[in-house]
């Protein structure tokens, strides 16, 4: 009889929105070591909520916890998280509009209660109506909304990365510390990306698979520190 047993693990995911509609990278936590598995695109947030084998801890770059009516273009976290990453990647942490823009029955609508919206904007409401409608307080027990550019900030050492992850020199400098902290990961981002999504998002995914491994020790950093919390329940944060 085999005194062999197998290997306890934890399920972390990396989550991202991308045209097919989700990517997501999963990866069994075993020890200290992350194995990446096959990424995949689903339609759907629901179907990212009910993967199995349940998360242990996944990080989505996706807004959690939204303001009912217009307060600003950026949250508390949005704007802490602008002023840690600093210039010039601040602008890829994009502005959250409110519930009643997200509810707005055209576009112009949308952009008459929140001026602020471009076409760029207007573009992810998708995505956004998406996390608006699914989230449930709950979920924050397993689920971080997370922001790839505050992922590889921590990988940095707390310091900014300031290439463009859409540059070839960007995309080795990400890779690198990818390889650094989460050896193997990489492989995932070189290979080809699954129907729906392209490099960029694998990229992203694996940036945020750090910070699941970072909530499933219970090591992650909250912004801001003392939470806001909307109408729902829901924790309006940031976490690296």
């Amino acid at each position: 009889m085999s005194n062999m047993k197998a290997l306890p693990y934890k399920m972390l995911g990396g989550v991202t929105p991308c045209p097919g509609g989700w990517l997501i990278l999963p990866a069994r936590l075993a020890g200290v070591t992350v194995i990446v598995e096959e990424p995949m695109v689903v339609k759907t947030l629901v179907e990212v909520l009910e993967y199995k084998p349940k998360f242990e801890a996944a990080a989505i770059y996706a807004p959690v916890g939204f303001e009912d009516e217009p307060a600003g273009p950026y949250r508390p976290c949005d704007d802490e998280a602008r002023d840690m990453v600093g210039w010039p990647r601040l602008v890829a942490i994009k502005p959250t509009p409110s519930r009643a823009a997200l509810h707005a029955p055209t576009r112009d609508k949308a952009q008459e209660i929140e001026p602020w919206l471009t076409s760029d904007d207007l573009r992810r409401f998708k995505w956004i109506r998406e996390a608006e409608a699914e989230f449930q307080p709950f979920h924050q027990r397993n689920w971080f909304a997370g922001h790839p550019d505050l992922s590889f900030y921590v990988l940095n050492g707390d310091r900014p990365v300031t290439s463009s992850p859409y540059q070839p020199d960007g995309v080795l400098e990400r890779m690198n510390l990818i390889k650094a902290k989460l050896p193997g990961v990489e492989e995932a981002v070189v290979a080809t990306p699954p129907p729906g999504a392209g490099q960029i998002h694998l990229l992203q995914c694996a940036g945020l698979l750090w910070t699941a491994r970072r909530a499933a020790g219970r090591a992650v950093n909250r912004l801001p520190m003392d939470p806001n919390w909307d109408t729902t329940g829901l924790r309006m944060e940031l976490v690296r």
